[in-house]
């Protein structure tokens, strides 16, 4: 594992150095310049917030093929019925808030650190990073928010304060985005986007894919 240097934006290189469980750096800061940086790479922190800033690029890596994507004929009816309605960029910052204070099943406290947050919130000031609402009766319900790399979303959290809200967005994402996307980044295994087809890949793979579409960018 490589200690960062705050006062140059530098990552080990993640297709030749593989860490304990992806974790191949620690250290370095939250500026923008340095996780748009990173996730060009295929780098993402995750750390418990107060403690040192840690980054991962695991192997194998979990991510959904749009045209793999799968939907059950409940949430299909749910879609149809217009239960819900969505919006993109419309409450940025209202969704990042509700990822950090949406509970987790077997998870205490939360890893979004204000911090964190507030880099993301100035990477969607530039463009760099989007939000996607779900709402019902005007009232927002659920969403997700991401970084997008040319054809390549970067998934970071979603929150649902009623049931199917999430998934129901991630599905209307998909769909409606599809034929500009090669990849959405999911990061680590859920049981929730594994039911929407969402499947484990050798990093090698989703690499070449990234590197590619950073060429074409």
């Amino acid at each position: 594992m490589v200690r960062l240097d705050e006062n140059e934006i530098s990552f080990p290189d993640p297709e030749l150095y593989d860490g304990h469980e992806g974790l191949i750096a620690f250290g370095g800061d939250l500026s923008i310049e340095r996780i748009w940086f990173a996730y060009q790479l295929g780098i993402f922190p995750w750390y418990n917030p107060g403690e040192e800033i840690l980054w991962w690029s695991p192997d194998p890596r979990f991510v959904l093929y749009p045209d793999e994507l799968k939907v059950s004929k409940s949430m299909r009816k749910i879609l149809n019925k217009g239960i819900f309605t969505f919006s993109e960029n419309k409450s940025f910052r209202e969704v990042i808030l509700n990822c950090q204070q949406a509970s987790r099943k077997g998870q205490t406290g939360t890893w979004l650190s204000d911090e964190l947050m507030e880099s993301f919130i100035k990477l969607h000031e530039y463009g760099l990073a989007k939000s996607i609402e779900v709402w019902q009766n005007g009232e927002l319900v659920g969403g997700f928010y991401g970084l997008q790399i040319g054809s390549v979303f970067c998934g970071e959290s979603m929150f649902a304060k009623v049931s199917n809200a999430s998934k129901a967005g991630f599905i209307n994402f998909v769909e409606r985005t599809k034929e500009n996307l090669d990849l959405i980044d999911c990061q680590s295994h859920t049981e929730h986007l594994e039911s929407l087809g969402a499947k484990m890949i050798p990093k090698k793979e989703f690499l070449k894919i990234l590197h590619k579409n950073n060429e074409r960018g």
